[in-house]
């Protein structure tokens, strides 16, 4: 008994037609027209990527040039017969007058040369005579030279079809005398209605699930995803669901994804941690965890930003509309943005779960700040805002306008006299004190700072008034969630030992802490200072100014390693010294400022945004929205400041 050849599913079920083409209808709409009204061009360059359609493309619109009809008195047409010899042999790929050139391998001048020579010929049965350039990227820029003049003016019967994969390769020179035409990857719900059309002819078994997971594997190319069926039949004995398909693919399950995402949100390390020894148990991929883990963020954040939005028939839509409240909107672009880079960091590591539990273990060290600083069991303090205020008043008063930073050695002996002022470190340029020794005293009418022997460090709780305008762009402001949580906690003390390691130092006000910020936004607004030195200047905190020194030496406290290099320092000297009339020697010392412009700019938009939502909370709509729907609560996240 004779055996029959099997057709794969990608050549069995190629469109013949344009009609039979699915997912590039405005390329279908524009050639079908063009053919219509007889406007044709003499070159026609298809772009996109790999199986959706482009050599496809280019053997219906040579069918379309050379079909004769089925009585043999057809010309040029939009719907081609399929029945007569034009389009039989184009079909099987055996019409003289269709000539297929593979860049890949066909490349070098002397294939370009060939073209041209048979070129010169006119088409032996067909009307037109087509020479179809695939991957034309690939062609040596030789080739090109000597394709130009016969692309530019072909014989009227000759017409030429390009495609390529990378159209930013191709010379100018060639773009300039083509059609261009770009086949966009189809969209996943496309995918899956044309497998599914097709299996149902081929009466092959299949479910839902296992659909929606080949057409998102194929990313968007319907060549790969027919392979992609091709290879689950096999592999589920002519038949296949969701599981055989997510074994095949390597594909994780959703419930593991979500599980990591809960995780995160709920700050559970060790959760996490056990989630990904059990995906190293199963063998799943740690590239298809992140893949699904950017997908299901993807769906959250939708969402998040427009509730109702995704399908809730969708299966795959209830995951993300469940955790989608558990994360505020800007903490799940944070983990979307990690997920991406920490695909592109699995290959660095030869073990890939490793890598896939730094990335897990780096979106909790990206957690928001004021989640740390402020634990339910030991809310932070407040600082009352007079006490500010009279610290910069102090400072303002004390020095003119004029002279920044002149008469330190006065300010100092005033606030030493001062009983109730904390006391001064020495005007010299050594090593700074340890944290709490303020080297800069407030004025004698500053109520007195806590010092680092009291072992309590204050929290700014409410808004300060040295400042009402708006932030520099640069500065970083603390997520809206952080803030709505930390909004109605009570003002309690708390030790400094108390405190979490890993919290940040609280904002200490200082009246050179004041006089530093006024000067730095000075320098930003003049353009003095830009990138990372006004960077270090943001983030620094004025800890010492010794004015009997030659030049002044100022100690400028930075936390951030990054910033504490010479040429960064050098620069902001160089631009003090321009502003101030005489040079300054900077000394950085490593720490956590208790006072700088970028605390100082946390702190206020702390306050406008607590400010805010008590705002919301007071209002009388709604509070009786809240007390009319039990289970009403305001988003955390979705209140800002205006």
């Amino acid at each position: 008994m004779a055996c029959m050849s099997y057709v794969v599913l990608a050549r069995k079920y190629r469109p013949r037609s344009f009609a039979q083409m699915v997912g590039q209808e405005h390329v279908v709409r524009a050639l079908a027209n063009a053919l219509a009204q007889q406007r044709l061009h003499h070159a026609y360059l298809f772009t996109g990527t790999r199986g959706i359609g482009k050599t496809t493309v280019s053997r219906i619109l040579a069918k379309c040039l050379n079909c004769t009809g089925a009585d043999g008195r057809g010309g040029i047409t939009a719907e081609p017969c399929g029945v007569c010899s034009a389009c039989v042999e184009i079909d099987e790929d055996r019409y003289i007058d269709y000539i297929e050139l593979d860049a890949a391998s066909n490349r070098g001048i002397d294939e370009a040369r060939e073209l041209i020579d048979r070129a010169a010929y006119k088409p032996g049965i067909g009307r037109f005579k087509v020479f179809m350039i695939d991957e034309a990227h690939q062609l040596t820029k030789d080739a090109f030279s000597a394709l130009l003049k016969t692309l530019e003016e072909p014989p009227e019967y000759l017409k030429f079809v390009l495609a390529t994969t990378d159209p930013e390769k191709m010379l100018p020179t060639v773009l300039s005398r083509c059609l261009q035409f770009n086949l966009r990857p189809m969209a996943p719900q496309v995918v899956a209605a044309h497998l599914e059309h097709i299996l149902r002819s081929e009466a092959v078994a299949h479910d839902a699930a296992a659909l929606r997971l080949l057409a998102r594997a194929a990313r968007g190319s319907m060549r790969d995803a027919l392979s992609l069926a091709d290879q689950a039949i096999a592999y589920g004995g002519g038949r296949f669901d969701e599981a055989g398909v997510r074994a095949m693919l390597g594909s994780v399950d959703g419930t593991h994804v979500a599980a990591l995402v809960e995780a995160v949100a709920q700050r559970d390390g060790p959760a996490l941690l056990r989630r990904v020894e059990l995906l190293r148990g199963l063998g799943l991929s740690a590239e298809g965890t992140l893949e699904s883990m950017a997908l299901l963020l993807q769906h959250m954040a939708v969402e998040q930003a427009v509730p109702g939005a995704l399908d809730a028939e969708d299966p795959d839509h209830e995951d993300p509309r469940r955790l989608a409240p558990l994360l505020p909107p800007d903490e799940t672009q944070l983990l979307y943005s990690i997920v991406l880079q920490g695909r592109g960091e699995l290959a660095l590591m030869a073990d890939e779960y490793a890598a896939l539990t730094m990335v897990l273990l780096r979106m909790l060290a990206f957690a928001p700040a004021a989640e740390a600083a402020a634990p339910a069991a030991s809310p932070p303090t407040a600082v009352p805002a007079a006490a500010a205020a009279q610290g910069d008043a102090a400072s303002s008063s004390a020095l003119p306008s004029s002279a920044p930073f002149g008469g330190h050695r006065a300010q100092r002996t005033a606030a030493a006299a001062s009983p109730a002022a904390a006391p001064a470190a020495p005007a010299v340029c050594e090593p700074a004190p340890p944290r709490g020794a303020a080297a800069s005293a407030p004025a004698a009418a500053q109520p007195p700072m806590p010092s680092a022997k009291a072992h309590a460090q204050p929290v700014l709780g409410e808004p300060p008034p040295w400042v009402e305008e708006n932030p520099p762009d640069d500065a970083a402001a603390p997520p809206a969630s952080a803030a709505l949580r930390a909004a109605s906690a009570p003002a309690l003390a708390v030790p400094a030992a108390a405190r979490p390691p890993d919290a940040p130092a609280a904002l200490v006000p200082t009246a050179l802490g004041g006089q530093w910020r006024a000067l730095v936004e000075r320098l930003a607004a003049a353009g003095a200072i830009a990138a990372l030195v006004r960077e270090l200047a943001w983030q620094a905190g004025l800890e010492t100014v010794d004015d009997t020194a030659q030049p002044p030496c100022w100690q400028l406290r930075v936390e951030r390693e990054s910033l504490r290099t010479d040429a960064l320092r050098d620069k902001l000297a160089a631009a003090l010294q321009a502003e101030l009339g005489h040079p300054v020697r900077l000394q950085l010392l490593a720490g956590a400022p208790g006072d700088s412009p970028a605390r100082r700019d946390a702190a206020e938009r702390a306050a406008r945004q607590r400010r805010a939502e008590q705002t919301i909370r007071d209002d009388p709509l709604v509070q009786a929205l809240m007390a009319q729907f039990k289970t009403a609560r305001i988003v955390p996240g979705s209140i800002k400041p205006l």
